[in-house]
C-alpha cells in the first residue's frame, strides 16, 4: 500500500512541479522510477510543461517579425492574449491532474 501512495506521490508532483520544476522533474522521474503510471504520468506533465516553453518564443518571433513589417499591430495583442490563455489553461489542466492522481490513483 505505501509503494501506491509513493506512486501517487511522485506522479502528481510531476504535475505540480510546473510551479516549481518545470520540465527537470517529469524528466527526472520518468527515467528513474520503473512503474508504467509513473512514466505515463510524468510523460503527459512533460509534455503538458513544455507547450509554455514554447509558446514564449513563439511570441518573441512575432513581436519581432511584427517590430520590421511596421509597429505593433492587433496581431501582436491577439498573440499575447492567445499564449497567455494557452499558459493558463495549461497550468489549470496540470492542477486538475495533480489533484485527481492523488484522490483516484
Amino acid at each position: 500500500m505505501e509503494k501506491n501512495n509513493n506512486h501517487k506521490l511522485i506522479s502528481a508532483l510531476c504535475y505540480f512541479s510546473i510551479f516549481f520544476a518545470g520540465f527537470i522533474l517529469p524528466i527526472a522521474v520518468y527515467f528513474i522510477v520503473d512503474d508504467y503510471e509513473v512514466k505515463r504520468h510524468a510523460t503527459r506533465a512533460l509534455f503538458s510543461h513544455l507547450i509554455p516553453l514554447i509558446t514564449v518564443p513563439v511570441i518573441l518571433i512575432m513581436a519581432i517579425l511584427t517590430e520590421t513589417v511596421g509597429g505593433f499591430g492587433i496581431f501582436m495583442i491577439l498573440g499575447f492574449v492567445l499564449a497567455f490563455l494557452i499558459n493558463i489553461v495549461v497550468i489549470v489542466w496540470n492542477v486538475v491532474k495533480g489533484v485527481q492522481v492523488l484522490k483516484t490513483y
